[in-house]
């Protein structure tokens, strides 16, 4: 029987996971099938229960249902545990359920994929959301030098910060501060969805800045639209980590590592 897999969210009309995951399925010669899920805002549970009693063997789980998956599941992955939130899902073979969190590794690839390694560099997290707390750990263990983290309710940076103090250099500084040495800026908030742009200063960006914003569209995020104006060196914004997440998910699932480029390609082809 082909295996099911899907992704959970509501709303989830939008999700491009199924064409991803079918152009993963194809070009690794997998045999499965994977499908967008709208679950009832109360009813996640209930929900991914009839999808694995139907023969569902994963799930991704995106928003507003990252820590309902979280709480259900029998065991975690480390990343998971400190993201406090679960965007993989795998029914293992005892039928427990197994979640992980692959955001940050998705980030990760992503500007690896674009910056090659990042050992030793500087960098700056904006927001203190679930986003920025799924990628803190895997931007430690891709070997950055530091991290600092700035959010508009400073205490959320600050308690952020100390939860992964032990695994690195992370400090948290108010938003408004004026560092220059950052090589990587990274906008893990949605401003970008309002076309607005976090208040840090203008100071942050220099010529050798790499500036990343999470989310994306046809046009160039607020975000990345200012840094370039301000003279980053370059900008980049989320499809790619959204692709890369995807392939993460996939080979957990499946035990083989799909290609992200060709997928990136097709899907920023059709924005």
């Amino acid at each position: 029987m082909t295996q099911r897999y899907a992704v959970f969210g509501n709303p989830i009309s939008h999700s491009k996971s199924p064409k991803i995951h079918t152009m993963f399925a194809k070009e690794t010669t997998q045999s499965l099938t994977y499908e967008a899920i709208l679950a009832p805002i109360d009813e996640f549970q209930q929900s991914f229960n009839a999808f694995t009693a139907a023969n569902g063997r994963g799930a991704n789980v995106t928003v507003p249902f990252k820590e309902q998956a979280f709480a259900l599941c029998d065991e975690l992955s480390e990343q998971a545990k400190l993201a406090g939130a679960v965007n993989t899902l795998s029914v293992m073979a005892d039928g427990k359920i197994r979640g992980d969190n692959t955001d940050g590794l998705g980030l990760v690839a992503d500007l690896e994929r674009n910056l090659g390694s990042l050992t030793g560099l500087n960098v700056l997290l904006v927001g203190a959301g679930g986003a920025a707390r799924g990628s803190v750990l895997p931007l430690i263990q891709a070997g950055i030098a530091k991290l600092t983290i700035v959010n508009r309710t400073q205490a959320k940076a600050e308690t952020l910060a100390a939860l992964f103090s032990s695994y690195g250099e992370v400090e948290a500084l108010p938003i408004s501060h004026t560092g220059k040495n950052y090589d990587v800026i990274i906008n893990s908030t949605s401003s970008s969805l309002s076309g607005e742009v976090p208040n840090i200063s203008r100071d942050t960006i220099t010529p050798q800045t790499v500036c990343y914003d999470m989310m994306y569209g046809k046009q160039p995020t607020a975000f990345n639209v200012w840094a370039k104006a301000l003279g980053a060196k370059h900008t980049i914004d989320g499809l790619g980590m959204l692709v890369g997440q995807a392939a993460e998910s996939f080979n957990i699932w499946r035990r083989i590592k799909p290609s992200v480029e060709p997928v990136l390609i097709q899907l920023r082809a059709e924005l």
